[in-house]
């Protein structure tokens, strides 16, 4: 889609009721859909993190970036992501921690992005942390600057083929909590995004597709 017909849609999105759970639960692995249903935060003190849904044009075209993240030794090794981290006493709020970790991991400055709206929070049970996606905007061209550390590559996905159903798959794998289960995913570029930022795809995806 052309970038300037996308900025026609914008505006829109903020009316549009969150789909939340129902969304999220379309990409969820069937072994965790109860747990996630049955969660009870009485119990559970989640730490914090904030991401950033960011749409932008390249070449005229809208896109949406996701990073690869580098190989640690942690739960979320060498996954696929929306730019984000850790929230910070100093950062006040949860969208200052998506701007500040935007800019840490892929180089662009919170000066240029503009905050369209929150998404819904999703908690993450094998880190045990409560994200809190936002939807952003640059309405410039996009030269990034990855953080090595943290970042081995960077994904720019087409908003054309985002909303291919035809991205959407099947398939096996094992993960923190199970050995060999099915589960829905993106495949894009041949990258397999799953788990928490396949829910948070499937979210922002349901709500684009009822503006545009």
């Amino acid at each position: 889609m052309n970038f300037q017909d996308f900025l026609k849609y914008v505006p829109k999105l903020v009316e549009v009721d969150l789909p939340a759970k129902e969304a999220h639960f379309k990409m969820a692995p069937l072994e965790r859909i109860e747990s996630l249903k049955n969660l009870n935060f009485d119990n559970i003190n989640p730490k914090k993190a904030a991401v950033m849904m960011l749409f932008y044009p390249k070449k005229g075209r809208t896109h949406l970036v996701l990073i690869v993240r580098n190989s640690y030794k942690g739960v979320h090794s060498s996954q696929i992501a929306f730019p984000g981290g850790k929230y910070e006493t100093l950062d006040v709020t949860f969208e200052k921690t998506a701007l500040r970790e935007t800019h840490e991991e892929i180089g662009i400055h919170p000066e240029s992005i503009e905050i369209i709206m929150p998404f819904t929070n999703l908690y993450i049970q094998p880190s045990n942390f409560m994200v809190y996606p936002f939807l952003g905007i640059c309405k410039e061209e996009i030269v990034f600057v990855p953080d090595g550390n943290e970042v081995v590559n960077i994904i720019e996905l087409p908003l054309n083929d985002f909303l291919n159903d035809d991205l959407i798959i099947t398939t096996t794998m094992s993960t923190s909590y199970a050995e060999n289960i099915e589960i829905p995913a993106f495949k894009i570029n041949e990258h397999i995004v799953w788990g928490a930022t396949a829910m948070m795809l499937s979210e922002l995806k349901e709500v684009l597709k009822k503006v545009l």
